[in-house]
């Protein structure tokens, strides 16, 4: 019978962490990558038929938030199914609900921004949570929010009429960039 020494254990038990580490990592950012490449084609699509359809932007985004919010519950039960992880369940529901609401209270109620400035306010707001987020679970999180954050504001103060169709391809276009740059990882 062999034994190790201290050292190689502690050797053995740190490639372990690592590795757990490093799994765990990979699961968050494969759910990650589905559910930002589906929310990407939903706000593309949201921010195209918005240019094309101005009157209608209201039940458009009611509509893009919905089919995402079961879309998400969809991608998390085939998540589940294949890992065991519980990814989206009744409190990610309620967390997602409270944070839109405080997001309403605030565009409309505390700020009254005009059509351009709520197509602006929002995807800064959702890539507040992306940037947060990356600080626990990694650095793309961090790097696809401030991106979309800086383009959102370039194209807020630099694009005039076509804000939409420019929303269109950094926010949906750079979720499902982003989406697909996590699969990589």
């Amino acid at each position: 019978m062999t034994s190790i020494d201290p050292r190689e254990a502690a050797s053995a038990l740190s490639d372990i962490d690592l590795i757990a580490r490093r799994v765990r990592q990979s699961t968050i950012y494969n759910l990650s990558s589905l559910l930002m490449i589906m929310w990407g084609m939903l706000v593309f699509a949201g921010n195209i038929a918005s240019f094309l359809w101005p009157r209608t932007a209201g039940y458009i985004w009611i509509a893009v938030d919905v089919a995402g919010i079961a879309g998400s519950f969809a991608i998390s039960a085939s998540s589940y199914s294949q890992t065991g992880i519980r990814s989206f369940d009744f409190r990610m529901l309620v967390a997602l609900l409270l944070f839109i609401a405080f997001g309403v209270f605030s565009s409309c109620w505390l700020g009254h921004f005009t059509p351009r400035q709520m197509a602006t306010f929002w995807p800064i707001y959702y890539m507040l949570f992306y940037t947060i987020a990356g600080l626990w679970f990694g650095q793309a999180f961090v790097a696809i929010g401030l991106g979309i954050t800086a383009l959102t504001l370039i194209g807020y103060f630099f694009s005039g009429d076509w804000f939409d169709p420019w929303m269109a391809f950094v926010n949906g276009g750079g979720l499902i960039l982003g989406g697909l740059w996590m699969r990589r990882d």
